[in-house]
């Protein structure tokens, strides 16, 4: 008796396999699959049209330091890319030390996105200075990790650099009075330059403080539940905008005559102040999740309460909320451009200031793709990283 031979399933079907199982698998489906790929095909023709042919993209090229810097002095604009390049020069050598796929991430994006402000510099007339700066903080993200891979330094030291980075950042770019580094106020600041500031400040300081208001919110202390709980619930209850006209208008009626705080460290408080209440949330649906096993298991080997939440639990509840933080933080990136509401020129403000040019009427479209395309570019590398970092930390797996 013959026994009939058996070919080895099909491993993968292949591009024609695939279409003709996901998109004409049955009538309707070939039917559906036709008119939307025509349509998309059209719209694809007609933008392409639109963007090489009838476009004024000029309005970007000719306004692109504006988009860049704002009204930051160009005599000064290298203290701007000397904070980059102590930032590029970190970067690379953190992907290098770390190694995790979302620090390479980071880094990569941005060299690839210095290196493209680089050649939209060079392309709208700024001139080889500013397109030489951008392509060698490009350039120096690679020659960093380079020089990590073949001499590491510690994590600890790396750490301790990276915090020395922001106060040195922030002399440079605020000065500190004479002729070397004069003071350039917070009302010259914009565009790209006023956007990452507010984001990374918002971002950076409302992680802690939404971690501790977490804690506060399950503490065992009555008066520190019901304040860290009342916060919680009344940011919450009303919407950014509110925040930011508060702290722009109702704070310096509330003050003395002569205190006055700057208008961009008010916006930079009230996003971190707004953004902690959403951060505490997401951090105590992480506490929640820990099993509470756990908790009696380091209540019985003797650890204390800051033993307990430093070690065992905040560890475990900050890695299971990456996801949601990491959206968190990409809306707030992009809710920076509510400050244009107040009076501040970010990226967004200064878009709407250069339609307000004569010579620049009607170039909506351009302008708003433009600043589209920006900020799809960062809450891609945010989402990105956030990915790999998730799979390095092994997130809904173990």
């Amino acid at each position: 008796m013959s026994t009939e031979q058996l070919a080895p399933p099909v491993a993968s079907l292949g591009p024609a396999g695939w279409m003709r199982k996901n998109l004409f698998s049955t009538w309707y489906d070939a039917l559906l699959t036709v008119v939307l790929g025509s349509v998309l095909t059209l719209a694809v023709f007609r933008v392409a049209e639109w963007s090489l042919t009838e476009a004024r993209w000029g309005v970007v090229t000719a306004n692109f330091r504006l988009f860049l810097i704002g009204t930051y002095p160009v005599d000064d604009a290298w203290r701007i890319w000397m904070s980059m390049t102590i930032l590029s020069v970190f970067a690379g050598v953190s992907a290098a030390i770390y190694g995790g796929g979302a620090i390479r991430t980071l880094s990569a994006w941005l060299a690839a996105g210095q290196a493209l402000l680089g050649g939209l510099a060079l392309v709208s007339g700024m001139g080889p200075a500013v397109a030489g700066a951008l392509l060698l903080n490009a350039t120096a993200v690679g020659i960093a990790f380079m020089a990590g891979l073949r001499r590491p330094v510690s994590r600890r030291t790396l750490s301790l650099a990276w915090l020395a980075s922001v106060p040195v950042s922030v002399v440079l770019l605020y000065g500190i009075g004479g002729p070397a580094l004069p003071i350039v106020g917070t009302n010259l600041w914009g565009g790209l330059l006023l956007t990452f500031v507010l984001a990374i400040v918002g971002i950076v300081l409302s992680f802690p403080f939404g971690v501790l208001l977490a804690l506060g919110r399950r503490s065992d202390l009555p008066v520190v539940r019901t304040l860290s709980t009342a916060y919680i619930e009344l940011i919450r209850g009303v919407p950014l905008v509110t925040i930011l006209f508060m702290a722009s208008i109702m704070l310096p009626l509330l003050l003395p005559g002569d205190i006055r705080i700057d208008q961009v460290i008010r916006a930079m408080a009230g996003i971190t102040l707004f953004s902690a209440a959403y951060v505490a949330e997401n951090v105590r649906g992480g506490l929640q999740a820990i099993p509470s096993g756990q908790i009696e298991a380091a209540h019985a080997l003797g650890l204390s309460t800051i033993q307990r939440n430093l070690y065992i639990i905040l560890p475990q509840a900050l890695r299971a909320v990456i996801p949601a933080n990491v959206g968190l933080f990409i809306s707030l990136l992009k809710d920076t451009t509510l400050v244009t509401i107040i009076g501040l020129l970010d990226v967004l403000g200064i878009g709407r200031a250069v339609l307000a040019q004569a010579q620049w009427f009607g170039a909506h479209m351009e302008v708003y793709l433009f600043i589209a395309a920006i900020f799809f570019v960062m809450c891609y590398t945010m989402s990105q990283a956030s990915y790999r970092l998730e799979a390095a930390l092994g997130v809904g797996k173990r």
